[in-house]
């Protein structure tokens, strides 16, 4: 029966199968598997044998349920791996694991499964970063207001706002893409990292190891791939989440019922409460939201292991078998559902035009600041003078325009049509819409289109 909601509600079958028993069985196998061709190439092994040990190595062969029965006796999980495929190999079963130790098997394993799991990850980014491309595209001429502190501030544009978010995920892949340099990385070192089980030929088994494998060889280890690696890693997905949670709070605030900006989709059947029928809750973005905690703490533990002892110790073990899977089920599973609510997002174009005039014009403050000061005003006496017009506009509850024509010091200036040019939200977005169209074009030549 399910326990961890990983196992029933969270993440894509294409995530969850990378993480399966029966798929981690079948990578500890292939690590074998290469290893028994890699002794054969040297010499070590007759070829004939290899080749019965990679025909064996599935888990058509080595059943699972076998492995565990071994395991129940041994107490060594990868041992019993061993054993179970020693006795589908016969004769050949003798040169199974041969001068390995459990981890050269284990790690290498391990980057067999961070490279499947990092192409969902990258795809998924990928189609993000499209989308919001896409939005920033369609929405870089729409004008909103801006905020800072949670106070409203000088207008933005939607598309603005996309297109950084877009540029956000980007980093992301190229961050990604780094990091495979430095974790998809094996080893067959041995017990303590010195290749005493292989000989003279052991840096030329371990490559030869990692070149079936596809992976990139440790230059030199412990009986461990060294932790900072895998620390990394799951920094990168923590990283990746934050932006995630940035995104979906967003998301969570804008649909608030003062503002009403953004609704994430809602299906026709979808139910907000199970009390009040009128509920539209941000349901998706809350996900995101608080499964990024989880994706997010999961980075100390992996920053504990880094530090194990001497030339390695079993702390890691058991922390890693539970935080790996579950950053990279969760993420996947917040990253679909950001696909999900932007790919479908709706604006409320009426009430991002009422939120920009609530003010009834104080945003518009630095606008007619700046026209001062180019007429001869000193900035700070500016600065002064509009800081007392905005108070006053605010108490007396009347719009900017009408204080600031009632201003003899403002009208020596400017004149009405001047002050009301510079009260149009549309008039103050700067470079908004060139910025958009910069950030896209970048975009699309990074993703080859």
């Amino acid at each position: 029966m399910a326990v961890h909601p990983i196992d029933y509600r969270y993440g894509s079958h294409e995530m969850r199968r990378i993480f399966e028993e029966e798929a981690r069985l079948q990578r500890l196998l292939d690590v074998e598997a290469a290893l028994a061709r890699a002794h054969a190439e040297l010499g070590n092994i007759p070829e004939e044998a290899a080749e019965e040990i990679a025909r064996k190595a599935s888990t058509e062969h080595v059943k699972l349920e076998r492995v565990k029965e071994i395991e129940a006796e041994t107490k060594h999980d990868l041992m019993a791996v061993v054993k179970a495929l020693a006795e589908q190999c016969g004769e050949a079963g003798r040169y199974v694991h041969l001068g390995a130790t459990s981890y050269d098997i284990v790690d290498t394993a391990n980057a067999l499964q961070f490279r499947e799991a990092l192409k969902i990850v990258e795809a998924d980014l990928y189609e993000l970063e499209g989308i919001l491309l896409e939005l920033a595209e369609k929405h870089a001429r729409t004008v909103a207001i801006g905020r800072t502190h949670g106070q409203h501030a000088l207008p933005i544009t939607y598309g603005l706002k996309f297109a950084i978010w877009a540029r956000e995920v980007r980093r992301h892949l190229q961050r990604l893409e780094e990091v495979r340099k430095r974790v998809l990385v094996g080893k067959m070192s041995g017990a303590v990292g010195t290749m005493a089980g292989f000989g003279e030929q052991g840096i030329e088994l371990q490559e030869r190891v990692m070149r079936i494998l596809g992976l990139r060889a440790a230059l030199v280890s412990s009986q461990v791939v060294q932790r900072d690696r895998y620390a990394e890693l799951l920094c990168l997905l923590a990283l990746i989440a934050a932006s995630l949670d940035k995104f979906a709070r967003e998301v969570r605030n804008l649909m608030r019922t003062e503002i009403a900006e953004l609704r994430e989709p809602f299906t026709e059947k979808q139910v907000g409460s199970s009390t009040m029928p009128h509920k539209r809750n941000p349901v998706n973005a809350e996900n995101i939201c608080g499964l990024a905690r989880v994706v997010k703490s999961n980075v100390f533990v992996a920053l504990e292991n880094v530090a194990l002892e001497h030339e390695r110790d079993l702390t890691n073990s058991s922390a890693e078998r539970v935080i790996i899977p579950e950053s990279f089920m969760l993420l996947d599973e917040m990253l679909k559902r950001a696909k999900k609510i932007f790919s479908k997002i709706e604006i409320d174009l009426k009430n991002v035009q009422k939120n920009l005039h609530l003010t009834r014009g104080l945003n518009l403050a630095e606008a007619v600041m700046l026209r001062l000061t180019k007429r001869g005003m000193s900035r700070q006496d500016a600065h002064e003078l509009l800081r007392r017009l905005a108070i006053r506009a605010w108490k007396e509850e009347r719009s900017f325009e009408e204080v600031l024509l009632e201003s003899g010091e403002v009208r020596s200036y400017l004149s009405q049509e001047e002050i009301r040019e510079a009260l149009k939200p549309e008039n103050y977005t700067g470079l908004a819409e060139k910025l958009v169209r910069r950030a896209v074009e970048q975009a699309k030549r990074e993703r080859g289109g």
